[in-house]
């Protein structure tokens, strides 16, 4: 993490205010790290560990909503199959207009979209997820989350947390900061934060 400046002895040691492209640096390459630690089959053992913790919430849900992952990203691929095995509909963010907001269609992401994330095709039918797995580079104590600054994920996930949607991060636990994320008013927060190792809620 970014270091705090040096105070006189005797002192309080005011909150650092860090800004959020600081913290997304740094939460980043502490991300890349950590998976460069990893081999193949420490991963996939780890996100196994994911799946099988998301299990009972995947089979409360109708429609659970994944992604794609990218780079270090946590995969969420086995998850979306547990949740499939146990009744639940999977879906993926798609875009039509890569100007506006994404929706969810069912069915597995196998064709290229913008951003060269991959997608389900434009023929799957479009659904809306009562659970949405949500990547993001950190995440703090209220639920705040913090993504890549485009704000594709907050343009979707405010309408369809309006309508009941259950808002879980997932992540590798280094990803959970103890600093806190500044807040904008667009910013939708999440309602917990699964990594292999725990599932928290935040409300």
């Amino acid at each position: 993490m970014v270091p705090s400046p040096p105070f006189p002895p005797g002192e309080p040691t005011p909150a650092p205010e860090l800004s959020k492209d600081s913290l997304r640096n740094a939460a980043l390459a502490a991300r890349k790290a950590y998976v460069a630690t990893l081999s193949d089959a420490q991963r996939a053992t780890l996100e196994a560990r994911l799946a099988r913790r998301l299990t009972a919430l995947c089979a409360e849900a109708i429609v659970v909503g994944g992604y794609s992952s990218m780079g270090s990203e946590i995969s969420v691929q086995m998850a979306m199959e547990e949740a499939r095995s146990v009744g639940a509909i999977v879906a993926f963010p798609a875009f039509d207009n890569p100007a506006k907001p994404f929706m969810f269609r069912a069915g597995d992401p196998a064709t290229g979209g913008p951003f060269g994330i991959l997608q389900p095709d434009r023929s799957a039918p479009m659904v809306e997820p009562d659970l949405i797995l949500v990547p993001l580079i950190a995440v703090d104590g209220r639920g705040t989350r913090l993504g890549r600054g485009k704000g594709h994920y907050d343009r979707t996930l405010g309408r369809l947390r309006r309508g009941g949607a259950k808002l879980v991060g997932v992540g590798w636990s280094i990803q959970r900061l103890a600093d806190t994320i500044p807040a904008d008013d667009w910013d939708v927060p999440l309602d917990g934060f699964a990594a292999p190792d725990k599932l928290l809620w935040f409300r």
